[in-house]
């Protein structure tokens, strides 16, 4: 039996103090791992509905092929996530037999080392998957630019970028991460995607209706959807955000 509680790995980084830790929920008796950020909880194996459902929803707003691809069913998906966590949003994204490729970015190379050294549940499924690659990088700095999200094709446009980083638009966890989420941040954002092609973005707080707005005037459609899930330490379902904005086709 696992010991009721470990810190499997702790560094610190420019945002804060990192760690990874495993326990033993006392409710439910499985295996729990979690990743701290400073004093706060960024993601716990316990909750991962708001990330699969990230995954999901943006990819079911894609047409089969891929939107802008030109070429129909089979053509493939070009995926990228923003922000690795503990991998469920990489690992549902995979699970869709359309998706071709998938890069998932994180600013963070300790989170990416505990993938490659198979520290955490997932990682082994997403190292091996050919289709998939973990790349260190600052997503919004990279979705400001002009050279893309994938550093080994700059330019190159995709399907659907799913993002996973931040609390909330309102809640970020560094203030340079604030004017992604403004006007002309997600215009810069949407450059990067294929005509037709799509946003997700994954938010803990209830649906934010003037963010709403602000996609709405970059994108062709905007929605937030309010994904519901058990908490076992709270009566009631506990609610997570995923806002789905779809590019115009001829954009």
């Amino acid at each position: 039996m696992s010991p009721r509680f470990e810190e499997i790995d702790w560094r610190p980084t420019p945002m804060g103090d990192i760690s990874l830790r495993r326990r033993r929920d006392p409710l439910t008796g499985q295996e729990v791992y979690e990743v701290k950020l400073g004093d706060e909880f960024l993601m716990s194996s316990l909750f991962t509905a708001g990330e699969t459902e990230l995954a999901r929803l943006g990819l079911a707003a894609l047409p089969d092929g891929g939107a802008g691809s030109g070429t129909g069913t089979g053509a493939g998906l070009d995926v990228a996530v923003g922000g690795l966590g503990l991998g469920y949003t990489a690992r549902t994204v995979l699970e869709d037999p359309r998706v071709r490729s998938l890069v998932v970015v994180d600013a963070l190379p300790d989170v990416i080392r505990w993938h490659e050294e198979k520290l955490v549940p997932l990682g082994e499924a997403l190292v091996s998957d050919r289709r998939c690659r973990l790349v260190r990088g600052d997503f919004f700095a990279l979705a400001a630019g002009t050279e893309g999200l994938d550093p080994r094709r700059p330019g190159r446009r995709l399907h659907a970028i799913l993002l996973d980083v931040d609390h909330s638009p309102r809640h970020v966890l560094h203030p340079s991460h604030a004017p992604f989420y403004e006007e002309a941040g997600l215009r810069a954002l949407s450059g990067h995607l294929h005509p037709g092609g799509v946003f997700a973005l994954w938010s803990n707080d209830p649906p934010d209706e003037d963010f709403t707005a602000v996609l709405a005037r970059v994108f062709a459609t905007a929605e937030a959807h309010v994904v519901r899930f058990d908490n076992p330490y709270q009566p009631g379902a506990a609610a997570n955000t995923v806002y789905v904005a779809g590019k115009a086709a001829g954009a």
